[in-house]
């Protein structure tokens, strides 16, 4: 069954090779050589990821050794709403690997290397985690906040760099292992959270966080009708809403993790009214905001939420 994100990627994606097909569109490349097969980056294995995340992974892991893309790279931009382009379709047919996150949350890479016929190694994180949807219910498919997930990545994309460069593949190793020990500091830190704080009630917006706050043994009391109805960009129902800031209002949860990156009226509702209720709100998103990679990032992000819990 399409996730509510395939749904809603649909409509554009059809329009997108639309566009492809006639030689126009809009880009957004993450800086890095345009053409990664020519030009200064020809000794380097070029890599192409949906997102900033992935980058910023492969990034830390091939360090000089790669040329990566990303083609979802601004903080300002709702990934939901994302439009692909002819530019990411040309880099898609010159990369060597590429990531994506999979779960339908960006089907346009498959359907781009598909109109392209490029065939680079492809990690599909969602795959890569084993998750999948739970009875009744849909996958989140934001794999980027489970650590675990991110440390098979780890060593996923140093196992397809070192196929790729066998020359580097004990530096990749190495750097993976680095990274690695890296989250395992970040998950001990979900563990105190939970251990100061297991049971604890939340709010969210969209299911974004899920996993971090699972891992530190959090419980949302979010209805699913309107965290699910945010995700899929419809409008929530007068009384499902109610149901919502009555959560707030009556102050029956801790905190409310709040996706500032796909905000609106209504979830704009909910942390107007958790504010007003002295509650405290941990703002997250879906890419990387500027100035931070991922370990700062995923960091700031415990961080804040051990902070609004109290330490």
């Amino acid at each position: 069954m399409p996730t509510p994100t395939s749904r809603r990627l649909a409509a554009l994606i059809s329009g997108a090779c639309l566009a492809l097909l006639a030689g126009c569109g809009s880009s957004s490349d993450s800086g890095t050589d345009k053409n990664p097969s020519t030009g200064p980056g020809a000794s380097t294995v070029p890599v192409v990821a949906s997102t900033n995340v992935y980058g910023d992974i492969v990034k830390q892991i091939g360090g000089d050794k790669v040329t990566v893309t990303s083609i979802m790279d601004s903080p300002d931009q709702d990934p939901h709403s994302f439009e692909a382009s002819t530019q990411n379709q040309l880099t898609l047919s010159k990369a060597k690997v590429v990531i994506e996150n999979g779960g339908g949350y960006d089907d346009f890479v498959d359907r781009m290397l598909k109109s392209s016929n490029a065939s680079p190694e492809l990690i599909n994180v969602v795959d890569l985690s084993g998750k999948t949807a739970p009875a009744g219910g849909e996958l989140n498919e934001h794999v980027w906040y489970d650590f675990p997930t991110m440390a098979a990545l780890a060593d996923r994309i140093a196992a397809v760099l070192g196929k790729a460069d066998p020359a580097n593949a004990a530096a990749f190793t190495a750097n993976a292992d680095d990274f690695k020990t890296k989250l395992q500091g970040l998950a001990a830190e979900e563990a105190d959270v939970k251990k100061a704080h297991d049971g604890a009630a939340i709010g969210i917006t969209e299911p974004v966080p899920l996993y971090m706050t699972e891992a530190a043994g959090l419980v949302d009391k979010t209805p699913s009708e309107f965290s699910e109805a945010i995700e899929e960009g419809d409008d929530v129902s007068p009384q499902v809403l109610q149901e919502t800031l009555a959560l707030y209002r009556d102050k029956q949860v801790k905190a409310l993790v709040y996706n500032a990156q796909t905000s609106g009226p209504q979830t704009d509702r909910v942390k107007d009214a958790a504010t007003a209720a002295g509650i405290p709100v941990v703002p997250v998103t879906e890419t990387l905001p500027r100035g931070k990679d991922y370990l700062t990032w995923m960091t700031a992000n415990v961080d804040a939420l051990a902070g609004a819990l109290g330490k």
